[in-house]
């Protein structure tokens, strides 16, 4: 489809890029969401992503299709990390990247140097857990909302979203409901009565957080389904978001389900049902490499095609950055022409709906200008 070779991508979910030089084990860290890399079974190449990452990676770095990942290296290494940067962050043909600014390791480039090196514009996406983190220090169980409200009411003047990590640190399900002044007041007390600087993982917190930001009324970005192993799995099923979907559908506040594999189907059905809820898939198609069609195609058997964004999820690398990106291209190209041939669909509604998917929807949940370049009608 040529509207989807053209088309300038939001990344509406994305993370900055290491900015020194990474050697092999280092370049292989970040092909995994595992801690141990060894548990990719001796070489994170030898994935799905590792796979993708030789075939469609190593021509924009000047190697031939399916190179030796000795050899794909070796000439990352020869390059330099801002010659790199600058070729794979170019080549995915993004106009936007909607950063999560919550953990960014040392030596990560800033959100001005990702959009220099990317020649694209950056917006942020604040993590509610790290600034109630943040809120926390010095502050008694009293004040403790107070406080967070405010700095997060700071962090949304240069935000375009929020997110939380509740899949990580209490699961999903959650009890639905606002909690009191008193249970928040109680909670911070424990919360904070712990030794060390305390990690937010309080059920009746992470409620608060949330409900704080449906009120601020900006969109919410929920991590959903797979992750490193610091998550329970069966506990990051969008499903179980269910009632607090319910729960905040008069709010006007718009509910994004991050990832969500392999919980996809799911996660369809909610944006089906509610109107203030969309999907992605974003760090999926990057690691399940050659299936990322199938994937996609299983996402959009019931979300309804306003709903669905595109995000790449890209971390540390900017191989994930170009790879998400033509894995979304490719996926989305085939189920579309591939419901075109068949007949189910017109070439102006698969031209209309892949940008709707690309770019359009995110334009219009997070209030971005237009690019200074126009898309293709």
């Amino acid at each position: 489809m040529a509207v989807l070779s053209e088309l300038g991508l939001v990344d509406h979910h994305c993370h900055s890029v290491a900015g020194g030089e990474l050697d092999r084990p280092g370049f292989e860290a970040y092909l995994t969401e595992a801690t141990d890399p060894a548990a990719a079974g001796g070489s994170t190449f030898d994935t799905p992503l590792g796979l993708a990452v030789r075939r469609w990676c190593a021509p924009v770095l000047g190697l031939p299709p399916h190179a030796d990942p000795a050899d794909y290296v070796a000439r990352r290494a020869g390059l330099g990390p801002a010659e790199v940067n600058r070729r794979l962050l170019g080549a995915a043909g993004a106009t936007d990247l909607l950063v999560d600014t919550g953990f960014r390791p040392r030596g990560s480039l800033s959100t001005v140097e990702l959009a220099a090196a990317g020649s694209v514009r950056v917006h942020e996406v604040v993590r509610l857990e790290t600034v109630a983190e943040q809120a926390a220090a010095g502050a008694s169980a009293a004040d403790f909302a107070a406080g967070f409200a405010a700095r997060l009411e700071q962090a949304a003047r240069v935000a375009v979203a929020v997110k939380s990590i509740a899949a990580y640190r209490t699961g999903l399900d959650l009890d639905p409901t606002r909690p009191s002044q008193a249970e928040v007041t109680w909670a911070a007390g424990a919360w904070l009565g712990r030794p060390g600087w305390p990690r937010l993982d309080d059920p009746t917190l992470t409620r608060h957080l949330l409900w704080t930001a449906v009120d601020l009324g900006l969109p919410i970005q929920l991590h959903t389904g797979f992750g490193d192993p610091d998550q329970r799995l069966h506990r990051s099923d969008p499903a179980l978001l269910s009632d607090f979907c319910a729960a905040t559908a008069g709010a006007g506040t718009p509910l994004l389900l991050l990832h969500c594999y392999p919980y996809h189907r799911q996660a369809s059905y909610l944006a089906s049902v509610h109107r203030h809820v969309h999907v992605d898939v974003g760090l999926t198609l990057n690691h399940v490499g050659a299936r990322a069609t199938a994937v996609l195609a299983e996402t959009m058997e019931l979300a309804p095609f306003g709903k669905l964004l595109y995000s790449s999820d890209a971390y540390g690398l900017a191989e994930l950055f170009f790879l998400g990106a033509v894995q979304f291209r490719r996926a989305l190209g085939a189920v579309l022409g591939g419901w075109q041939e068949a007949g189910d669909i017109t070439g102006a509604d698969a031209d209309r709906f892949a940008t709707m998917i690309g770019a359009g929807t995110a334009r219009r949940l997070y209030r971005l200008d237009p690019p200074d370049r126009p898309d293709p009608p």
